[in-house]
């Protein structure tokens, strides 16, 4: 974990390094910003579930914007055969990959939390916010995150070109969110497997406050899986 985190840092540092990171977040809370206040002086209520669903859909496009150069471009400069020379192991490299990718995801979640903080002040004084369904929400979005950043740091090291990675991580993305939706037009079935694959079928129980471990298996599933193959993608450079 001690190499995982050194890389992760790097990683980070080298991302914050550069105006890309400030382009994307700034961006991504700009987008995120107009969406909830509009919808919130829209709808009348005190509450943040339509924030959460639109911050779902903004992480099926910013996810793999912030994967896609971590392995793709250090294939495409030839540092990461110096890496993979190093006497550490491919998992640390791509569990140190991922958690920077995480790592920017979250700063970009911390600057939404005063959000959450403002509904307080839109709340009657005779009642109180409800803060069980914005910490899982909250959480539901973290696990997305993640998701999608391990799904795109796959991506990442299938190809050394950025872009190709980009479309890659983001058709896998948008298949793993909106594939719920096509779930009506199949047999009953199909359509319950479909469904079960969708990260945002999980992330309605999430975002009530409700934390089901069938919830936390399948998210915690599609990550391992992801970063073993990625890990597996690393290891045939290696060889």
């Amino acid at each position: 974990m001690k190499t995982s985190f050194s890389i992760a840092k790097k990683d980070f540092q080298a991302y914050f390094n550069s105006p890309v990171a400030y382009v994307v977040l700034g961006v991504f809370l700009l987008i995120l910003g107009y969406l909830f206040f509009s919808t919130l002086f829209l709808s009348g209520f005190a509450s943040m579930r339509s924030f959460f669903t639109a911050t779902c859909v903004l992480l099926v496009i910013f996810a793999p914007a912030i994967s896609m150069r971590l392995i793709s471009e250090e294939k495409k400069t030839g540092t990461i055969e110096q890496l993979l020379t190093l006497p550490i192991k491919t998992y640390e490299i791509v569990l140190g990959k991922f958690l920077a990718s995480l790592g920017i995801i979250s700063v970009g979640l911390l600057f939404t939390t005063p959000y959450a903080i403002s509904l307080s002040f839109l709340i009657k004084s005779d009642a109180s916010l409800d803060y069980g369904p914005i910490i899982g929400g909250y959480i539901g979005l973290l696990l997305i995150a993640s998701v999608f950043l391990s799904i795109s740091l796959f991506a990442s090291s299938l190809t050394k070109n950025q872009i190709v990675a980009f479309i890659i991580g983001l058709v896998a993305c948008f298949f793993f969110y909106f594939i719920d939706k096509f779930a009506i037009l199949m047999p009953a079935v199909i359509g319950k497997i479909l469904q079960y694959l969708s990260v945002d079928y999980h992330f309605a129980n999430i975002a009530k406050g409700v934390l089901d471990s069938r919830d936390l298996i399948f998210y915690f599933s599609i990550i391992l899986l992801a970063l073993i193959l990625t890990d597996r993608s690393l290891n045939k450079d290696k060889q």
